[in-house]
């Protein structure tokens, strides 16, 4: 079932390309700012009568004549200069209402018509390293992308580029098999740190006697040296650090329920082998050029603030790459290898003119054939009540864990101020679906290229665009499953007989209108990668089930209303709750 907006656009643009003889004219048909003036708007009559230099009124009202869409609205009203109003038919609402109740897993929503592989790069982790606040926007963003992409028909590939290669893992496994080497001497103990906060306080150590003993500087570099050859030794200690990393960072994910798998990670050692032949590629066909020592790419269009060329430097002068060469690479390898049809890399904006030299230099190089798209989504920072990037006191990254540790910790103590009485388990349940759900959701409800403040109080509340709201809102119709129960009425036969409804009241025609609006959001979401068009949607959802529910009676309707009206509530239910658990991955609970 496409999306009414789609069909009426396509019959709008159909018409106004017949009266015009002009191929290629937009309708432009937006849902109406008002609802006192209709449901849907078109816009593009005005555009069009531009263009053709005619009056808009009267090409609007030649539309009009020559256009068929009486099975979906009323008879369309002209207005103004020449815009032109839509009303739905309720038949046509309830025609809508049918189809989507009877499609269980999709919601009456179709697959695109034309699938891609997509590749998507996101979250991106540290190897040794905690993942902090700044890893959470690429994490769960990217995650989001992805679950909507599979929704709509794609084939999407994950790749979770992690960073495990380079000049400090040679320091911290020097720094293993000194400690090993002492051991055997009984003089340390605790070889091999069992955290990744351990690793880090190991790497500090590493980095200080790097930078002061020459003879550790040596066992470093000849450390580095030996995971280039393959040495089994200095790789064995190097995938000692990525088994730790990859246990802790694959519990976080399972936190918040985002799809990234073990078998999605490829990090950068993963095309190492691959960088001197994207340097030597890049020579051969006069785009890398030598200068200052380094080897360097100058895409047409880049420069500083005094008008000279910038440099996209793939080696360095001491022969050392760069994550700049690693990400060619890896643009390489998808393409190549994976068969990108599009490939999606989530970061932060402060990486935005990185990402432009790299799409502009594989683009250079002949590696991006015509039909590939490169997104960079780019996204905000979360910052703390101060307007500054979230730290601690002490001035340090706050660490993911300690984050959705924090939020739990909070949901749980609303639980126990609100629903004292449930058992321990429920409680521990409900509590890390609104807590980690209350972390996401404030991610999602903001404009993901805006930086937005991070607030426990504002996230964990229970009124507002809020997890805890969206969660409640489901809570509250399954309550009314509940409160059926009692009264005798079985749900499930009155809707699996329902053959017609009864839409008459105008709080249940604005959660009709509403309901059959959920495909079309979702394609305004990843039209721009902006799951807060989805956000916003599922509340303003939420709000007019709250006026619903409060008009119209729905257990004790009459025989001819409470069949429409359980409809009105389960749809309800079943869009909020996939919007939320499919699309986003935050949980939902059946009681608060």
């Amino acid at each position: 079932m496409r999306p009414v907006i789609d069909i009426l656009e396509e019959r709008i643009g159909a018409a106004l390309s017949s009266v015009t003889g002009h191929s290629g004219l937009i309708a432009l048909v937006k849902p109406a700012t008002d609802p006192k003036f209709g449901d849907y708007q078109v816009n593009g009559v005005m555009a069009a009568a531009k263009q053709l230099r005619t009056n808009p009124r009267q090409l609007a009202e030649k539309v009009v004549q020559s256009l068929d869409i009486s099975n979906i609205c009323l008879p369309p009203e002209i207005a103004g200069p020449g815009f032109i109003n839509l009303r739905l038919k309720t038949e046509y609402l309830a025609e809508r209402l049918l189809e989507i109740g009877a499609d269980q897993h999709r919601l009456a929503i179709d697959k695109t018509a034309r699938p891609k592989r997509t590749v998507v790069d996101f979250s991106s982790p540290n190897i040794a390293k905690q993942m902090h606040v700044g890893h959470l926007r690429s994490t769960i963003i990217g995650d989001a992308i992805c679950r909507m992409l599979q929704f709509e028909g794609h084939t999407v590939i994950r790749q979770n580029h992690i960073g495990d290669w380079g000049t400090q893992f040679g320091m911290l496994i020097a720094m293993i098999h000194r400690r090993s080497t002492l051991a055997l001497r009984g003089k340390v103990t605790g070889v091999i740190p069992s955290t990744l906060s351990e690793f880090e306080a190991l790497y500090k150590e590493a980095k200080q006697l790097f930078d002061s003993d020459k003879a550790f500087q040596r066992e470093a570099q000849q450390a580095v040296v030996g995971l280039h050859q393959g040495d089994r030794t200095w790789i064995g200690r190097w995938q000692v650090l990525v088994a730790h990393s990859k246990k802790e960072y694959q519990d976080i994910y399972s936190r918040l329920n985002v799809t990234l798998r073990p078998e999605d990670d490829r990090g950068e050692s993963a095309y190492n082998h691959m960088l001197a032949d994207v340097v030597q590629e890049l020579r051969g066909k006069g785009l890398a050029v030598e200068s200052d020592g380094a080897i360097c790419v100058f895409p047409e269009g880049f420069v500083g603030k005094e008008g000279q060329p910038l440099p996209f430097i793939i080696q360095k002068s001491d022969g050392a790459f760069l994550y700049a060469t690693t990400d060619l690479a890896a643009l390489k390898y998808r393409i190549e290898e994976l068969k990108a049809d599009e490939i999606i890399y989530v970061t932060d904006a402060r990486q935005k003119l990185h990402f432009e030299m790299l799409f502009a230099t594989a683009r250079l190089a002949g590696w991006v054939p015509d039909h590939v798209k490169l997104e960079h989504v780019m996204f905000g920072t979360v910052l703390g009540e101060d307007n500054t990037p979230l730290k601690t006191r002490s001035g340090q990254n706050v660490k993911l864990r300690e984050l959705l540790d924090e939020a739990v910790e909070r949901a749980r103590a609303v639980v126990e101020e609100k629903n004292p009485q449930l058992s321990e388990d429920r409680k521990a349940e409900i509590a890390r679906a609104v807590g980690i759900g209350a972390v996401k959701y404030a991610d999602y409800a903001n404009n993901r290229t805006s930086d937005y403040v991070f607030s426990f109080d504002r996230m964990l509340a229970m009124d507002g665009n809020t997890a805890p709201y969206m969660q409640y809102a489901c809570a509250r119709v399954k309550s009314i499953e509940r409160k059926a129960a009692g009264k005798d009425v079985d749900i499930a036969s009155e809707l699996s007989g329902i053959a017609t409804l009864h839409l008459a009241e105008p709080a249940e025609l604005e959660l009709a209108k509403h309901l059959i609006r959920y495909g079309e959001v979702i394609e305004n979401a990843m039209a721009d990668f902006r799951p807060n068009y989805l956000t916003a949607f599922l509340y303003e959802l939420a709000q007019k089930f709250s006026g619903f529910y409060n008009s119209c009676p729905v257990l004790a309707a009459d025989a001819r209303s409470r069949p429409t009206r359980l409809l009105l509530c389960d749809l309800t239910y079943r869009t909020i709750a996939h919007g939320l658990s499919e699309l986003l991955g935050i949980r939902v609970v059946e009681q608060m």
